[in-house]
């Protein structure tokens, strides 16, 4: 049986300060940081002076209001610094998209188009040429639009006319698309905040796909989730689309980003 552990309660309670600036992302008056922390303002007082002490907090002389300090900027730089997305991601992926039983992979950006980096097998193997080090098609698979739809136009781009012109070892496609059809696709996957795949490329296989994010606000990370199509609910509202989108939002929240 696991030891509770103990804490310190008044740290705790004064990390509420803390946590209702970086909610608000912007500087506070005395009185409405209390509130939002939960506590009145002859209470929060006290904090905000030991704050303000270490350098966790700064007051504006001239407004009165107080905001984070250049030591929590510090703190969240070196964590910044020593995030990795996979490493990230690989904990929260099986904490919470294991229990689907399908397929969940992790892809990067690589200089040749998105890349698998990491697997968790599903409970059943699905027939399906994928590895880590694998390349997916910028277009065809739900892992390529993601990163199509969020990766700089000209990047976008030159990687899809790299594809069509067979350079990369992706395999052949199906076929090339129209202009059209692109920006369909793409502006499809912004609207929702997800990509898609039905039997495609793969007839049988099908595959949801969402984006992780970092602090500069830059796609680092495709969280795609595959599986046999009769057994996977491509639907937008579905519990795995629900689930997946969850999962990819608290990656990126981990890794510094701020969604609005």
């Amino acid at each position: 049986m696991a030891r509770e552990r103990r804490g310190i309660q008044s740290i705790e309670v004064g990390g509420a300060l803390l946590r209702a600036l970086v909610d608000h992302g912007g500087p506070m008056l005395l009185g409405d940081l209390a509130r939002k922390a939960g506590m009145a303002p002859a209470k929060a007082h006290p904090y905000l002076v030991s704050y303000c002490n270490l350098g966790l907090i700064q007051q504006d002389a001239s407004s009165g209001r107080y905001e984070l300090g250049p030591f929590a900027l510090q703190m969240g730089l070196i964590s910044l610094q020593r995030s990795d997305p996979v490493r990230t991601a690989i904990p929260l992926v099986d904490e919470r998209l294991s229990r689907f039983g399908q397929t969940v992979a992790l892809a990067t950006a690589g200089s040749q188009g998105p890349t698998i980096v990491h697997i968790h097998p599903a409970t059943d193997a699905i027939h399906v040429t994928m590895r880590t080090g694998t390349v997916m098609s910028l277009l065809q698979t739900a892992t390529g639009q993601i990163f199509a739809a969020y990766l700089p136009a000209a990047t976008v781009q030159a990687l899809i006319a790299l594809e069509e012109a067979g350079a990369l070892q992706i395999g052949a496609l199906r076929r090339q698309f129209t202009r059209q059809e692109i920006d369909a696709r793409l502006a499809d996957v912004r609207r929702h905040g997800l990509a898609r795949s039905i039997d495609d490329p793969v007839v049988g296989v099908s595959a949801l796909s969402a984006p992780v994010f970092d602090h500069s606000r830059n796609i680092v990370l495709a969280i795609t989730l595959i599986g046999p199509s009769g057994s996977v609910d491509a639907s937008h509202d579905g519990e795995l689309a629900s689930a997946l989108g969850k999962c990819a939002a608290d990656v990126s929240a981990r890794l510094g980003y701020i969604a609005g």
